[in-house]
Protein backbone atom coordinates (compact mmCIF):
# COMPACT_ATOMS: atom_id res chain seq x y z
CA UNK A 1 0.00 0.00 0.00
CA UNK A 2 1.41 3.37 -1.05
CA UNK A 3 1.67 5.98 1.67
CA UNK A 4 1.30 9.70 1.19
CA UNK A 5 4.67 11.41 1.47
CA UNK A 6 5.73 14.97 2.23
CA UNK A 7 8.92 16.99 2.01
CA UNK A 8 10.85 16.78 5.31
CA UNK A 9 12.74 19.99 4.42
CA UNK A 10 15.90 18.29 5.65
CA UNK A 11 18.24 17.47 2.78
CA UNK A 12 19.63 14.18 4.07
CA UNK A 13 16.17 12.85 4.94
CA UNK A 14 14.24 13.77 1.80
CA UNK A 15 10.56 12.79 1.71
CA UNK A 16 8.90 11.20 4.75
CA UNK A 17 5.43 9.71 5.36
CA UNK A 18 2.79 12.36 5.87
CA UNK A 19 2.14 11.39 9.51
CA UNK A 20 5.85 11.50 10.47
CA UNK A 21 7.49 14.63 11.80
CA UNK A 22 10.99 16.08 11.94
CA UNK A 23 12.57 16.97 15.25
CA UNK A 24 15.97 17.84 16.68
CA UNK A 25 17.57 15.23 18.94
CA UNK A 26 17.18 17.36 22.06
CA UNK A 27 13.43 16.70 22.15
CA UNK A 28 13.88 12.95 22.55
CA UNK A 29 17.01 12.36 24.56
CA UNK A 30 19.14 13.45 27.47
CA UNK A 31 22.89 13.72 27.10
CA UNK A 32 25.59 12.91 29.64
CA UNK A 33 29.20 14.03 29.21
CA UNK A 34 31.98 11.85 30.57
CA UNK A 35 33.91 12.32 33.79
CA UNK A 36 37.30 14.05 33.54
CA UNK A 37 39.53 11.36 35.01
CA UNK A 38 43.14 12.23 35.73
CA UNK A 39 45.76 9.92 34.23
CA UNK A 40 46.70 8.92 37.78
CA UNK A 41 43.09 7.76 38.37
CA UNK A 42 43.29 5.12 35.63
CA UNK A 43 44.59 1.71 36.67
CA UNK A 44 45.03 -1.72 35.10
CA UNK A 45 43.09 -3.18 38.03
CA UNK A 46 40.57 -1.56 40.33
CA UNK A 47 37.00 -1.28 41.55
CA UNK A 48 35.16 0.21 38.57
CA UNK A 49 35.72 -0.09 34.79
CA UNK A 50 36.32 3.19 32.95
CA UNK A 51 35.07 2.96 29.36
CA UNK A 52 36.99 4.76 26.62
CA UNK A 53 36.44 4.99 22.86
CA UNK A 54 38.81 2.08 22.22
CA UNK A 55 36.49 -0.19 24.22
CA UNK A 56 33.64 0.13 21.68
CA UNK A 57 32.99 -2.82 19.39
CA UNK A 58 30.20 -3.99 17.09
CA UNK A 59 28.57 -6.00 19.88
CA UNK A 60 28.73 -3.32 22.57
CA UNK A 61 31.49 -2.75 25.11
CA UNK A 62 34.71 -4.76 25.17
CA UNK A 63 35.98 -4.83 28.75
CA UNK A 64 39.16 -6.79 28.01
CA UNK A 65 41.41 -3.71 27.73
CA UNK A 66 39.40 -1.35 29.91
CA UNK A 67 41.05 0.84 32.53
CA UNK A 68 39.80 0.83 36.12
CA UNK A 69 39.53 3.33 38.95
CA UNK A 70 38.96 3.37 42.71
CA UNK A 71 37.16 6.72 42.93
CA UNK A 72 34.21 6.95 45.32
CA UNK A 73 30.93 5.76 43.73
CA UNK A 74 29.04 8.88 44.87
CA UNK A 75 31.38 11.02 42.76
CA UNK A 76 30.94 8.84 39.66
CA UNK A 77 27.30 7.75 39.86
CA UNK A 78 26.03 10.35 37.36
CA UNK A 79 28.44 8.97 34.71
CA UNK A 80 27.38 5.34 34.94
CA UNK A 81 26.42 3.30 31.88
CA UNK A 82 22.98 1.68 31.73
CA UNK A 83 21.39 -0.92 29.48
CA UNK A 84 19.96 0.64 26.26
CA UNK A 85 22.32 3.64 26.43
CA UNK A 86 23.99 4.85 23.24
CA UNK A 87 27.68 5.63 23.76
CA UNK A 88 29.28 8.11 21.38
CA UNK A 89 32.90 9.05 20.72
CA UNK A 90 33.14 12.80 21.30
CA UNK A 91 36.63 13.40 19.89
CA UNK A 92 39.58 11.90 18.03
CA UNK A 93 39.92 9.94 14.82
CA UNK A 94 36.73 7.96 15.43
CA UNK A 95 34.61 10.94 16.52
CA UNK A 96 30.91 10.16 16.03
CA UNK A 97 31.38 6.41 16.43
CA UNK A 98 28.47 4.94 18.37
CA UNK A 99 27.70 1.73 20.21
CA UNK A 100 24.44 0.44 21.65
CA UNK A 101 24.55 -1.12 25.13
CA UNK A 102 22.57 -4.34 24.78
CA UNK A 103 23.28 -5.81 28.20
CA UNK A 104 23.07 -4.68 31.77
CA UNK A 105 26.36 -3.10 32.85
CA UNK A 106 27.40 -3.19 36.49
CA UNK A 107 28.98 0.06 37.72
CA UNK A 108 31.00 1.09 34.67
CA UNK A 109 31.66 4.76 33.92
CA UNK A 110 32.54 6.88 30.87
CA UNK A 111 35.64 9.04 30.50
CA UNK A 112 35.54 12.60 29.19
CA UNK A 113 35.91 11.60 25.53
CA UNK A 114 32.74 9.48 25.64
CA UNK A 115 29.15 10.69 25.87
CA UNK A 116 25.89 8.92 26.70
CA UNK A 117 22.69 9.43 24.73
CA UNK A 118 19.73 8.23 26.80
CA UNK A 119 16.19 8.07 25.38
CA UNK A 120 12.87 6.26 25.79
CA UNK A 121 13.27 4.33 22.56
CA UNK A 122 17.01 4.68 22.21
CA UNK A 123 17.31 1.75 19.77
CA UNK A 124 15.39 3.72 17.13
CA UNK A 125 17.70 6.70 17.66
CA UNK A 126 20.69 4.34 17.48
CA UNK A 127 19.53 3.23 14.03
CA UNK A 128 19.02 6.87 12.98
CA UNK A 129 22.63 7.61 13.95
CA UNK A 130 23.82 4.47 12.11
CA UNK A 131 22.80 5.60 8.61
CA UNK A 132 26.13 7.26 7.85
CA UNK A 133 24.51 10.67 7.49
CA UNK A 134 25.22 11.43 11.12
CA UNK A 135 28.94 10.81 10.58
CA UNK A 136 28.89 13.19 7.60
CA UNK A 137 27.29 15.78 9.88
CA UNK A 138 29.97 15.19 12.53
CA UNK A 139 32.86 15.42 10.04
CA UNK A 140 31.41 18.60 8.57
CA UNK A 141 31.34 20.22 12.01
CA UNK A 142 34.77 18.86 12.93
CA UNK A 143 36.12 20.89 10.00
CA UNK A 144 39.41 19.06 9.53
CA UNK A 145 40.86 20.13 12.88
CA UNK A 146 43.88 18.28 14.29
CA UNK A 147 41.71 16.87 17.10
CA UNK A 148 38.15 16.60 15.67
CA UNK A 149 35.35 16.73 18.21
CA UNK A 150 31.58 17.03 18.42
CA UNK A 151 29.81 19.15 21.03
CA UNK A 152 26.69 18.31 23.02
CA UNK A 153 24.99 21.30 21.38
CA UNK A 154 25.69 19.92 17.90
CA UNK A 155 24.19 16.56 18.84
CA UNK A 156 21.14 18.29 20.29
CA UNK A 157 20.56 20.15 17.01
CA UNK A 158 20.78 17.08 14.75
CA UNK A 159 17.40 16.61 13.05
CA UNK A 160 15.79 13.29 12.19
CA UNK A 161 12.41 11.96 11.08
CA UNK A 162 10.27 10.21 13.66
CA UNK A 163 6.99 8.26 13.56
CA UNK A 164 4.78 7.30 16.51
CA UNK A 165 6.20 5.06 19.21
CA UNK A 166 4.43 1.93 17.96
CA UNK A 167 5.84 2.35 14.45
CA UNK A 168 9.28 3.00 15.96
CA UNK A 169 9.08 -0.36 17.73
CA UNK A 170 8.08 -2.16 14.54
CA UNK A 171 11.00 -0.59 12.66
CA UNK A 172 13.42 -1.51 15.44
CA UNK A 173 12.19 -5.13 15.53
CA UNK A 174 12.55 -5.47 11.76
CA UNK A 175 16.00 -3.87 11.68
CA UNK A 176 17.18 -5.95 14.64
CA UNK A 177 16.43 -9.09 12.65
CA UNK A 178 17.88 -7.93 9.35
CA UNK A 179 21.03 -6.33 10.79
CA UNK A 180 21.65 -9.42 12.94
CA UNK A 181 21.75 -11.51 9.77
CA UNK A 182 24.06 -9.08 7.99
CA UNK A 183 26.33 -8.67 11.03
CA UNK A 184 26.60 -12.46 11.36
CA UNK A 185 27.80 -12.73 7.76
CA UNK A 186 30.25 -9.84 8.31
CA UNK A 187 31.56 -11.46 11.51
CA UNK A 188 32.02 -14.85 9.83
CA UNK A 189 33.73 -13.20 6.87
CA UNK A 190 36.16 -11.40 9.18
CA UNK A 191 36.91 -14.69 10.95
CA UNK A 192 37.52 -16.27 7.54
CA UNK A 193 39.95 -13.47 6.63
CA UNK A 194 41.94 -14.07 9.82
CA UNK A 195 42.04 -17.80 9.09
CA UNK A 196 43.33 -17.11 5.57
CA UNK A 197 45.96 -14.74 6.98
CA UNK A 198 47.14 -17.47 9.35
CA UNK A 199 47.25 -19.92 6.47
CA UNK A 200 49.32 -17.44 4.47
CA UNK A 201 51.83 -17.14 7.30
CA UNK A 202 52.05 -20.92 7.61
CA UNK A 203 52.75 -21.20 3.86
CA UNK A 204 55.50 -18.57 4.10
CA UNK A 205 57.05 -20.14 7.21
CA UNK A 206 57.03 -23.61 5.67
CA UNK A 207 58.63 -22.44 2.40
CA UNK A 208 61.37 -20.29 3.91
CA UNK A 209 62.42 -22.88 6.50
CA UNK A 210 61.78 -26.21 4.74
CA UNK A 211 62.08 -25.36 1.04
CA UNK A 212 59.85 -26.67 -1.73
CA UNK A 213 61.16 -30.23 -2.00
CA UNK A 214 59.60 -32.20 0.85
CA UNK A 215 61.43 -35.42 -0.08
CA UNK A 216 64.91 -34.25 0.93
CA UNK A 217 66.54 -35.32 4.19
CA UNK A 218 66.34 -32.82 7.03
CA UNK A 219 68.65 -31.80 9.88
CA UNK A 220 68.13 -29.99 13.17
CA UNK A 221 69.17 -26.33 13.54
CA UNK A 222 68.49 -26.10 17.30
CA UNK A 223 66.66 -22.82 16.54
CA UNK A 224 63.06 -22.97 17.76
CA UNK A 225 61.39 -20.91 15.03
CA UNK A 226 63.31 -22.66 12.23
CA UNK A 227 63.31 -26.25 13.43
CA UNK A 228 64.62 -28.68 10.82
CA UNK A 229 66.01 -27.56 7.46
CA UNK A 230 67.14 -29.53 4.40
CA UNK A 231 70.52 -31.16 5.01
CA UNK A 232 72.23 -29.11 2.31
CA UNK A 233 71.11 -25.77 3.81
CA UNK A 234 73.15 -23.70 6.24
CA UNK A 235 72.09 -21.68 9.27
CA UNK A 236 74.01 -18.43 9.84
CA UNK A 237 73.86 -15.47 12.18
CA UNK A 238 72.62 -12.21 10.71
CA UNK A 239 75.98 -10.51 11.25
CA UNK A 240 77.62 -12.84 8.71
CA UNK A 241 75.05 -11.99 6.03
CA UNK A 242 74.21 -8.33 6.75
CA UNK A 243 75.94 -5.25 8.03
CA UNK A 244 74.18 -2.46 9.91
CA UNK A 245 75.01 1.04 8.67
CA UNK A 246 74.03 4.44 10.03
CA UNK A 247 75.01 7.27 7.70
CA UNK A 248 73.65 10.59 8.98
CA UNK A 249 72.68 13.01 6.18
CA UNK A 250 73.94 16.18 7.93
CA UNK A 251 71.78 18.21 5.53
CA UNK A 252 68.12 18.88 4.74
CA UNK A 253 66.33 18.44 1.43
CA UNK A 254 66.19 14.66 1.03
CA UNK A 255 63.10 12.51 0.46
CA UNK A 256 61.74 11.40 3.86
CA UNK A 257 61.00 7.67 4.09
CA UNK A 258 58.91 5.99 6.76
CA UNK A 259 58.37 2.31 7.56
CA UNK A 260 54.69 1.37 7.71
CA UNK A 261 52.98 -2.03 7.80
CA UNK A 262 52.27 -1.46 4.11
CA UNK A 263 55.97 -1.07 3.44
CA UNK A 264 58.50 1.74 3.08
CA UNK A 265 56.66 4.90 1.99
CA UNK A 266 57.58 8.45 1.03
CA UNK A 267 56.31 10.70 3.78
CA UNK A 268 54.60 14.00 2.94
CA UNK A 269 55.89 16.21 5.76
CA UNK A 270 53.95 19.22 4.39
CA UNK A 271 50.77 17.78 5.96
CA UNK A 272 52.28 17.91 9.46
CA UNK A 273 50.82 14.49 10.28
CA UNK A 274 52.32 12.08 12.79
CA UNK A 275 55.57 12.75 14.58
CA UNK A 276 57.41 15.70 13.05
CA UNK A 277 61.18 16.06 13.35
CA UNK A 278 62.65 19.46 14.20
CA UNK A 279 65.77 18.65 12.18
CA UNK A 280 65.73 16.23 9.23
CA UNK A 281 69.48 16.69 8.76
CA UNK A 282 69.85 14.22 11.64
CA UNK A 283 68.07 11.53 9.61
CA UNK A 284 70.08 8.64 8.12
CA UNK A 285 70.52 7.75 4.46
CA UNK A 286 68.65 4.91 2.80
CA UNK A 287 69.87 3.60 -0.55
CA UNK A 288 68.10 1.34 -3.03
CA UNK A 289 68.71 -2.23 -1.84
CA UNK A 290 68.92 -1.35 1.87
CA UNK A 291 66.64 -2.97 4.42
CA UNK A 292 64.89 -0.57 6.80
CA UNK A 293 63.52 -1.89 10.08
CA UNK A 294 61.44 -0.27 12.79
CA UNK A 295 62.97 -2.26 15.63
CA UNK A 296 61.68 0.21 18.25
CA UNK A 297 58.10 -1.14 18.23
CA UNK A 298 57.95 -4.87 17.58
CA UNK A 299 54.15 -5.00 17.82
CA UNK A 300 53.15 -2.45 15.18
CA UNK A 301 56.52 -1.96 13.46
CA UNK A 302 57.64 -3.48 10.17
CA UNK A 303 60.63 -4.07 7.91
CA UNK A 304 61.02 -3.55 4.16
CA UNK A 305 63.55 -3.72 1.35
CA UNK A 306 63.98 -0.27 -0.16
CA UNK A 307 63.39 0.55 -3.80
CA UNK A 308 63.80 4.24 -2.94
CA UNK A 309 66.58 6.71 -2.15
CA UNK A 310 66.09 9.05 0.77
CA UNK A 311 66.53 9.47 4.51
CA UNK A 312 64.72 7.89 7.41
CA UNK A 313 64.53 8.18 11.18
CA UNK A 314 67.84 7.66 13.00
CA UNK A 315 65.85 5.42 15.36
CA UNK A 316 65.27 2.86 12.60
CA UNK A 317 67.78 0.13 11.76
CA UNK A 318 69.22 0.29 8.22
CA UNK A 319 71.21 -2.72 7.03
CA UNK A 320 72.32 -4.36 3.80
CA UNK A 321 73.96 -7.51 2.45
CA UNK A 322 77.69 -7.88 2.96
CA UNK A 323 77.78 -9.71 -0.38
CA UNK A 324 74.49 -9.44 -2.27
CA UNK A 325 75.60 -11.84 -5.03
CA UNK A 326 74.87 -14.81 -2.73
CA UNK A 327 71.49 -13.74 -1.44
CA UNK A 328 67.97 -12.88 -2.60
CA UNK A 329 66.62 -9.69 -1.04
CA UNK A 330 63.03 -10.89 -1.50
CA UNK A 331 63.74 -14.20 0.26
CA UNK A 332 65.13 -12.44 3.32
CA UNK A 333 62.36 -9.86 3.21
CA UNK A 334 59.88 -12.74 3.53
CA UNK A 335 61.86 -14.01 6.52
CA UNK A 336 62.07 -10.69 8.36
CA UNK A 337 58.42 -9.78 7.72
CA UNK A 338 57.33 -13.24 8.86
CA UNK A 339 59.29 -12.64 12.08
CA UNK A 340 57.09 -9.59 12.70
CA UNK A 341 53.82 -11.28 11.72
CA UNK A 342 54.52 -14.37 13.84
CA UNK A 343 55.88 -12.23 16.71
CA UNK A 344 59.24 -13.98 16.69
CA UNK A 345 61.06 -10.67 17.08
CA UNK A 346 58.48 -9.62 19.67
CA UNK A 347 59.39 -12.64 21.79
CA UNK A 348 63.03 -11.47 21.78
CA UNK A 349 62.25 -7.83 22.63
CA UNK A 350 63.03 -5.69 25.63
CA UNK A 351 61.51 -2.48 26.97
CA UNK A 352 58.00 -1.31 27.90
CA UNK A 353 55.55 -3.05 25.56
CA UNK A 354 52.40 -1.25 26.73
CA UNK A 355 53.99 2.08 25.73
CA UNK A 356 55.01 0.88 22.28
CA UNK A 357 58.70 0.66 23.25
CA UNK A 358 59.32 -3.04 22.82
CA UNK A 359 62.66 -3.11 21.01
CA UNK A 360 64.92 -5.63 19.32
CA UNK A 361 68.35 -4.85 20.71
CA UNK A 362 71.33 -4.79 18.34
CA UNK A 363 73.06 -7.81 19.86
CA UNK A 364 69.86 -9.87 19.52
CA UNK A 365 69.51 -8.81 15.89
CA UNK A 366 73.08 -9.43 14.72
CA UNK A 367 73.12 -12.85 16.43
CA UNK A 368 69.70 -13.85 15.10
CA UNK A 369 70.04 -17.11 13.16
CA UNK A 370 68.73 -17.26 9.58
CA UNK A 371 68.26 -20.22 7.23
CA UNK A 372 70.56 -20.10 4.19
CA UNK A 373 69.62 -22.20 1.15
CA UNK A 374 71.46 -21.82 -2.15
CA UNK A 375 70.73 -18.68 -4.16
CA UNK A 376 68.94 -20.84 -6.74
CA UNK A 377 66.60 -22.23 -4.07
CA UNK A 378 66.07 -18.78 -2.56
CA UNK A 379 64.88 -17.54 -5.96
CA UNK A 380 62.63 -20.60 -6.46
CA UNK A 381 61.04 -20.04 -3.03
CA UNK A 382 60.46 -16.35 -3.83
CA UNK A 383 58.74 -17.19 -7.14
CA UNK A 384 56.54 -19.76 -5.41
CA UNK A 385 55.61 -17.40 -2.55
CA UNK A 386 54.97 -14.44 -4.86
CA UNK A 387 52.45 -16.51 -6.80
CA UNK A 388 50.89 -18.20 -3.77
CA UNK A 389 50.63 -14.99 -1.72
CA UNK A 390 49.14 -13.07 -4.67
CA UNK A 391 46.38 -15.70 -4.89
CA UNK A 392 45.78 -15.60 -1.12
CA UNK A 393 45.77 -11.78 -1.08
CA UNK A 394 43.20 -11.84 -3.90
CA UNK A 395 40.91 -14.04 -1.78
CA UNK A 396 41.31 -11.70 1.18
CA UNK A 397 40.53 -8.67 -1.01
CA UNK A 398 37.37 -10.35 -2.32
CA UNK A 399 36.20 -10.95 1.23
CA UNK A 400 36.98 -7.36 2.22
CA UNK A 401 34.92 -6.15 -0.73
CA UNK A 402 32.07 -8.38 0.44
CA UNK A 403 32.26 -6.82 3.91
CA UNK A 404 32.20 -3.34 2.39
CA UNK A 405 29.19 -4.24 0.24
CA UNK A 406 27.37 -5.69 3.25
CA UNK A 407 28.13 -2.60 5.34
CA UNK A 408 26.77 -0.37 2.55
CA UNK A 409 23.69 -2.59 2.19
CA UNK A 410 23.06 -2.45 5.94
CA UNK A 411 23.45 1.34 6.01
CA UNK A 412 21.11 1.73 3.02
CA UNK A 413 18.54 -0.62 4.59
CA UNK A 414 18.56 1.30 7.86
CA UNK A 415 18.23 4.60 6.01
CA UNK A 416 15.20 3.38 4.02
CA UNK A 417 13.30 2.38 7.15
CA UNK A 418 14.24 5.20 9.57
CA UNK A 419 13.23 7.80 6.99
CA UNK A 420 9.99 6.03 6.08
CA UNK A 421 10.96 5.25 2.49
CA UNK A 422 10.12 1.63 3.25
CA UNK A 423 7.13 0.64 5.34
CA UNK A 424 7.03 -2.10 7.93
CA UNK A 425 3.93 -4.11 7.04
Amino acid sequence: MDRKMKDSRVKWIGEIPEHWRVSPMKNFMSFINGYAFKSSDLLTEGKYPVIKIGDFNINGIDFRNANYCNIDYEILKNYSIKKEDILIAMSGGTVGKIVYVNDTVEDAFINQRVGIIRATNSKFIYYVLSTGEFLKYVYLLAGGTAQPNISTNSINKYKFAIPGIEEQRKIVNLLDGKTYQVNSIIKNTKVSIEEIKRYKQSVITEAITKGLNHKVDMKETDVDWIGKVPVHWNAMKTKYIFKVEKRIANEEGHVILSVTQKGLKVRDISKNEGQISADYSKYQFVNVGDFVMNHMDLLTGWVDHSKLEGVTSPDYRVFKFINDSNYSADYYKYIFQMCYSNKIFYGMGQGVSNLGRWRLQTDKFINFVLPVPSLEEQNEIVLFLNSKCAHIDSLIEQKRKLINELENYKSSLIFEYVTGKKEVL
